[in-house]
């Protein structure tokens, strides 16, 4: 082969290689995350996912003992699910299997639960108890105790991960709890029967429901203070802050619907009716879906934030999501697999005999965790899937991006050798 033609080539091969590069991360961008929703009914005591992307259920997760609250962790590997049966226990779900790997023991009613931003510990309040149990990740145990004086309800990290907020619904307070010391700082007075807390993502607020006087208060981080109160609908419970910190979403289960605030004026922007009792609300990582689980109605609705519209409702064909209480939803973040995606075509590049280059970003590309195809509910079984859009479902495949990626590639490759 002549150098001209060894030239040609490798400009041929480098150009496929970036092009298959370019196409992995279009993929992986092009990822959506999962819905976890806990349902405690008797017929089912399950945990069910739903695909973001299709608003499908996709697995169900036996989960024994009344799973009532659920986190997911920041790496998107692992589902906590609070469950106060007959055998309290916090049972962890690995995402991969969509399988409990693991149950810890706790208190004798986990109410709610939260993990904390390094992923290393899981906070559990106890309705029976003053105490907090703490859960080391990494073995699945307690591994210590933080005594509140009082029977917690709820609880929420900052984002750097160095306060905690809890509320305390019998004597209408919130507790700071260092989180490198596990000991409560502060003692904030809110409103009536606070339930539930959420932080902004720069840290400076909180936001805390009073499901009895029917408002929220904001708490400022810095000097941990109530700086306004913002009446909403009636019962309120469940609040999500949305990913760029602008608005806050209220579930209020007497009045079956949610309040949307803005976060820059402390003034409801919107009322969305929902179905009945809404107890949960979680939003996408993109801002985009709201999904709301609605207790009497054994369903949730996924509210468009543009519109603030109800634009689907989640059932589940013979399936019933009985009595959804909470809803979590996992990140799309793996940035172990993009580096792996990003090592593999650079070593390739290599072997081409081309300089090697940085084809990663500085900012790290969303992937969401694979779930196990054999959990998942066959077609016959979800009412929802027979309209389903073909594309949307392989936008939402864990995979499709790079699959589709290496078809093309080998179809140019077999192409140019002809």
């Amino acid at each position: 082969m002549s150098n001209k033609a060894r030239r040609g080539y490798t400009l041929i091969r480098a150009f496929e290689i970036t092009a298959l590069a370019i196409l992995i991360l279009v993929g992986i961008a092009g990822a959506t995350p999962f819905a976890y929703v806990t349902s405690p009914g008797v017929d089912t005591e399950t945990v069910f996912v739903i695909d973001t992307a299709t608003n499908n259920l996709t697995a169900l997760v036996p989960v024994e003992g009344w799973p009532r609250d659920i986190a997911v962790n920041p790496a998107g590997t692992k589902v906590y699910v609070a469950t106060p049966g007959f055998n309290p226990t916090i049972s962890v779900i690995d995402i991969a299997t969509n399988k409990v790997s693991a149950t810890v023991d706790v208190g004798s009613y986990p109410l709610e639960v939260a993990v904390n931003p390094a992923g290393t510990r899981v906070y559990v309040t106890d309705r029976d108890s003053t105490n907090i149990s703490v859960i080391d990740t990494a073995t699945n145990t307690v591994i210590d105790t933080v005594n509140v004086g009082l029977s917690s309800h709820n609880v929420a990290f900052t984002p750097d991960g160095k306060k905690i907020y809890v509320t305390n619904s019998f004597n209408n307070t919130t507790s700071v709890i260092d989180a490198i010391t596990n000991k409560v700082t502060a003692t904030i007075p809110v409103g009536d029967s606070p339930y539930e807390v959420a932080v902004t993502p720069d840290g400076n607020k909180v936001y805390v429901t009073n499901s009895r006087s029917n408002n929220v208060s904001i708490i400022d981080t810095a000097t941990d203070t109530v700086t306004a109160t913002i009446l909403v609908g009636d019962g309120s419970s469940d609040i999500a802050v949305s990913p760029d910190g602008k608005k806050a979403y209220v579930a209020n289960f007497r009045s079956n619907n949610i309040s949307v605030i803005d976060t820059t004026t402390n003034n409801v922007t919107a009322t969305v009716p929902v179905g009945i009792i809404p107890l949960g609300v979680a939003i996408t990582p993109d801002g985009t879906k709201v999904y709301v689980t609605n207790a009497e109605s054994d369903n949730v609705s996924v509210i468009d934030t543009t519109t603030n519209k109800v634009t689907a409702t989640v059932n589940s064909g013979k399936y019933t999501i009985n009595y959804p209480t909470k809803v979590a939803i996992g990140p799309i973040l793996d940035s172990d697999m993009t580096d792996q995606g990003v090592k593999a075509t650079s070593n390739a590049t290599e072997d081409a005999g081309i300089e090697k280059t940085n084809l990663s970003s500085s900012e790290e590309k969303n992937v969401v965790e694979s779930n196990n195809l054999n959990n998942n509910i066959s077609e016959s079984d979800n009412g929802n899937r027979s309209g389903e859009n073909e594309s949307s479902k392989n936008n939402s495949t864990p995979g499709f991006g790079l699959l589709g990626s290496l078809v093309c590639l080998g179809g140019g490759w077999k192409f140019r050798k002809k």
